[in-house]
């Protein structure tokens, strides 16, 4: 019975390939790839025979028993066209259909554009936010974002370079002016980390045209400036998660992070409220 390997790939400079994900991807008899020729191109380098099978968001579900089957008979190494597999690609379906199927699911750990960016952002580390691309159309963005405003942990979001602009001013219309670390095309020859305000970084990227991928790192809202919920709009939140049948210490640790209450308040009126 085969691995399911989840190998990372590097998201532009080669060197930061693995020899533990080199050799996994030599010693499987099959690798998924998000794209066979992007990673035909990485196969290549380092002289990798392994067949290949595109695995991707149209035919994830159609390649699956595929792939199972294969893994029955040895290893399967998973990979994107860049970073960590099963992060913002439809490796998630894979990795639960194999953990449902008995096999085994190990990480190749390596790349993963999400927290290079924030690592070297200069913003908190301790607890962040990871949400994905922002959405395509502005009042979608807006609306996104304000779901998000009132936490405190550094938020980081993806983005496409002909919506940079337009993102950074939503950003700067719905968070305020923040911190934020705008990293592009890192590890490779143009690699960018502009940091400071959103209002400035908007009128950096406005002067130039931006090119590659780019990775949001952005200030959480601070704790001295969020709005004390009402106890109206506390109870509505509390009658909701009681609903969802979660826990009392479970609900009053989460609305005391969201509401600016004290957890034991909160505790309090959760449990009058069952």
């Amino acid at each position: 019975m085969g691995i399911l390997y989840l190998v990372a790939t590097p998201i532009g400079n080669l060197e930061d390939m693995s020899p533990r994900a080199v050799r996994i991807l030599h010693e499987s008899i099959l690798i998924a790839a998000e794209d066979t020729r992007h990673t035909g191109t990485l196969l290549s380098h380092f002289q990798i025979k392994t067949p290949q099978t595109s695995y991707f968001e149209h035919n994830k579900l159609n390649k699956l028993d595929y792939i199972l089957e294969k893994l029955s008979n040895g290893d399967v190494a998973l990979v994107s066209d860049a970073g960590t597999p099963a992060i913002n690609d439809p490796g998630y379906e894979l990795v639960k259909a194999a953990l449902a199927s008995g096999f085994d699911v190990r990480p190749v750990p390596g790349p993963s554009s999400p927290v290079a960016a924030l690592t070297a952002s200069g913003l908190p580390t301790d607890s962040f936010l990871y949400l994905g691309y922002l959405p395509n159309k502005s009042n979608d963005r807006r609306k996104a974002l304000g779901q998000v405003s009132n936490l405190t942990y550094t938020l980081i979001f993806l983005e496409s370079p002909h919506r940079i602009v337009d993102s950074l001013e939503d950003i700067l219309f719905v968070l305020g002016d923040r911190q934020i670390c705008v990293a592009r095309e890192m590890t490779k020859m143009f690699e960018e980390f502009w940091r400071g305000p959103v209002s400035s970084a908007i009128e950096y990227f406005k002067s130039k045209e931006p090119r590659g991928e780019f990775t949001l790192v952005i200030e959480g809202k601070k704790k001295e400036e969020r709005e004390l919920w009402t106890e109206e709009k506390l109870l509505k939140a509390i009658k909701k998660e009681l609903k969802a049948d979660k826990s009392a210490k479970e609900i009053s640790a989460e609305l005391a992070e969201q509401s600016g209450w004290n957890k034991k308040e909160v505790y309090a009126l959760v449990s009058q409220n069952k």
